[in-house]
């Protein structure tokens, strides 16, 4: 089994997560609570400022320029999404504002199909 440190290298992961250069009492900041919030790498805080700072609009509701824009930037992620973890079609990703959500809409719509009493 490969050593898990040689498969990453920590301090290139640890420079991708501005939050994760604190220090907090002399020492890197471990950080462990991600099921309340977890730290977003450089390149998701730039497209979100990006995005915030030149075009916010609402996704597949407007038939203007940025709403057109936003559409598009949407669709190119739920492609990357699908070709990342092997979906069959992009219909297959659905994006939700977080983990709660994401469990629910599993159990919900998995449940009430193969979940029965007994």
């Amino acid at each position: 089994m490969m050593d898990v440190a040689m498969a990453f290298d920590i301090n290139k992961i640890r420079q991708d997560f501005p939050n994760l250069s604190v220090s907090v009492r002399g020492k890197k900041l471990a950080y462990l609570d991600n099921a309340a919030t977890t730290f977003k790498p450089r390149s998701v805080i730039e497209s979100g400022n990006r995005h915030y700072s030149s075009g916010v609009a609402n996704v597949h509701r407007g038939v203007h320029y940025l709403s057109e824009m936003a559409t598009e930037e949407y669709e190119q992620a739920r492609a990357k999404v699908r070709g990342f973890i092997n979906a069959s079609d992009v219909s297959e990703i659905i994006f939700t504002h977080g983990t709660t959500e994401s469990i629910n809409l599993v159990a919900h719509s998995f449940g009430r199909e193969f979940i029965k009493e007994g």
